[in-house]
């Protein structure tokens, strides 16, 4: 009795006690560096700011589906000086932010690669070239800020998945160098990513391989066909366009392996440096397949393929001609600064 008693008691005093305040997100304003914690240890917690501190170009609103955001995961001090913005898919109208975000960010950081998911604006309400300006900014963001997220200018990279996928891979074919007479000082720096990652990736904007759903949300039911070519990716690919990783599997029939298939050729034939692996069995959405017998290899070889080039090595930066950053140890990718703009 006397234990029912103070249980009691001790409920009603919990439901009488006020929530605490929640803060709000930091802006892009405040420093993107993980704040010290007690004792001066960097704080390992995910922080969330905006791409754009006083509004996104063309934002119909002012909800949190009209601000793009990048939520940065810190490689808890021990980074390699490597950086990479994650998109998550979600057919152009949603973001699978846990299994293609939240986690594929902590996986990075066991790499000691520093991680930033990435939120878009989506379809219908945005349609391209929105969720395009949403990544470019995004990875020139990062790069004009590569010390505050424990990276080097030049090791700025990309992953994608299915229609984040596409993302990745449109701003891996549609870049520039930067605007030198922008006001904004982040606008000055390039928009081209280092390196790609693509999973199931959407490439391909045509019967029968595309992935109708995502260029409907994208372009609208009725797009150019101009326009349908421009974003069919495996056409714009360049010797310019960056190093890439590709993922998919045989089984998939939400989108089909004909996509990354075409994109290898395309990187092949214009002597990009490219690695794509397809596993039979295993249907679309997959994530890091956590679990997945065979599928969970896939991201042990990416680990591979970042070694490989040099992404998981520290270096220390020099100076280079115009600005860039260089080391002692620079992966095969061309310094950004110095990357012509794509047309």
């Amino acid at each position: 009795m006397i234990s029912c008693l103070l249980l009691a008691r001790a409920m009603t005093a919990l439901a009488q006690t006020p929530p605490a305040a929640v803060s709000p997100a930091p802006s892009v304003s405040a420093p993107a560096a993980a704040p010290a914690a007690r004792g001066g240890v960097p704080s390992t917690e995910p922080r969330t700011f905006l791409l754009w501190e006083d509004g996104a170009p063309g934002a119909l609103g002012t909800t949190d589906a009209d601000k793009p955001t990048l939520t940065y995961y810190p490689a808890n001090g021990r980074g390699a000086g490597t950086a990479v913005i994650v998109a998550p898919g979600g057919g152009y109208t949603g973001l699978a932010m846990n299994h293609e975000g939240r986690q594929v960010a902590n996986w990075l950081n066991s790499l000691g690669v520093s991680a930033l998911v990435l939120k878009y604006r989506l379809g219908p309400r945005y349609r391209h070239p929105v969720e395009l300006g949403d990544a470019q900014r995004a990875i020139r963001l990062v790069r004009a800020r590569a010390a505050e997220f424990g990276a080097l200018p030049d090791r700025i990279g990309m992953l994608g998945f299915s229609a984040g996928g596409h993302l990745t891979a449109t701003a891996g074919t549609h870049f520039d160098a930067g605007k030198p007479d922008a006001a904004d000082p982040i606008d000055r720096v390039s928009s081209r990513p280092d390196f790609l990652v693509l999973a199931y990736p959407v490439i391909l904007s045509r019967a029968p391989y595309a992935h109708q759903g995502s260029f409907n949300a994208l372009l609208g039911p009725n797009p150019d066909p101009a326009l349908l070519d421009d974003l069919s990716l495996d056409l714009r690919v360049t010797k310019d366009t960056p190093p890439t990783f590709l993922f998919h599997t045989n089984a998939d029939t939400g989108v089909p392996a004909e996509n990354s298939i075409q994109f290898y050729l395309a990187l092949r034939k214009a002597g990009v440096e490219a690695e794509i692996h397809i596993f039979q069995p295993g249907p679309h959405g997959v994530g890091l397949a956590m679990g997945d017998a065979v599928l969970e290899a896939w991201p042990p070889l990416l680990s591979t393929w970042f070694r490989n080039r040099g992404l998981l090595t520290n270096r220390t930066p020099v100076p280079a001609r115009g600005g860039a950053a260089r080391g002692t140890a620079a992966p095969a990718t061309p310094a950004a600064s110095a990357t012509p703009a794509a047309k």
